[in-house]
């Protein structure tokens, strides 16, 4: 059994660092005001945004030639933050800060959590000094003894690690490899280290508008004690309702703000209450 980690009222609540590790004022936080976020995700491929099915690279099931162009506009429509994965990089894992650049000063003045390629703690760096706000890291968290806790020693609120499952495992790559690691002990190494923010994706779900794998998101929030972000399946307010009633802190989504299952107008729902 997992031994829970209390949740502080700091751990909720995002900071504007004066350096990588350290916090400071002026950020306005996901769930600020015991609010849920959605954050929109914009997926790099080839030069243009898309939603893959199930992280299956030969299954585009949407596409959107200008991403700066669609950054742009869920900024417009209220978005605080952009969830940004450069596929790519986390196929290859070729790092390109550039990129994350460019998305970083089209989506001002939101922010950007950045992922896709990281494979140490230079590569976060590199992708925080590009103009990311936050780094999620998969595949080097767990890669190696002590990875996590000198990413969480140096990187602190700016860093969300990425618990990417499929059929109870932990993937890595791009989702290219299946590890053997369990969700459970995936937590216990999140917890111990002291890592304050998880990403939790239901790879199964991701991109079917399938609806979003609650149990599974309810073992990680019970599990951790941690501030979760849920992805995967998600298809409607719905949804985005019973994620926040299982605990979770916010909501990335992708193919249905594109397809308008879930309405623009999400991205500005955060006060207290709202989901549900």
């Amino acid at each position: 059994m997992l031994i829970r980690k209390q949740r502080s009222p700091e751990a909720s609540t995002d900071a504007a660092p004066a350096t990588l590790g350290g916090t400071g004022a002026g950020s306005a936080g996901a769930g600020a005001g015991g609010g849920f976020e959605v954050i929109p995700a914009v997926d790099l491929l080839g030069g243009a945004a898309v939603r893959l099915e199930q992280g299956a690279f030969d299954r585009v099931v949407a596409r959107e030639a200008d991403p700066l162009a669609l950054v742009r506009r869920f900024v417009a429509a209220g978005a605080r933050r952009i969830h940004v994965v450069d596929l790519d990089g986390a196929r290859s894992g070729r790092l390109r800060p550039g990129l994350i650049g460019q998305i970083a000063a089209a989506a001002a003045p939101a922010r950007v959590q950045a992922s896709g390629g990281v494979r140490s703690l230079a590569d976060a760096r590199a992708l925080l000094e590009a103009g990311a706000e936050r780094v999620v890291v998969g595949t080097a968290a767990f890669a190696k003894p002590q990875a996590l806790e000198r990413l969480v020693a140096e990187l602190g609120e700016r860093l969300v690690v990425a618990v990417d499952v499929r059929a109870g495992r932990v993937l890595a790559r791009g989702w290219c490899a299946r590890t053997s690691l369990r969700v459970e002990q995936a937590l216990e190494r999140c917890v111990g280290a002291g890592v304050q923010r998880l990403l939790c994706t239901a790879v199964e779900r991701d991109g079917t508008l399938a609806g979003p794998d609650l149990e599974l998101l309810g073992r990680v929030v019970e599990g951790s004690g941690l501030p979760v972000l849920a992805a995967g399946g998600v298809r409607s307010e719905a949804d985005l309702a019973a994620l926040a009633e299982a605990g979770c802190e916010g909501a990335i989504v992708g193919r249905a703000l594109l397809e308008g299952g879930v309405p623009l107008r999400a991205l500005r729902a955060r006060g207290p209450g709202v989901y549900p």
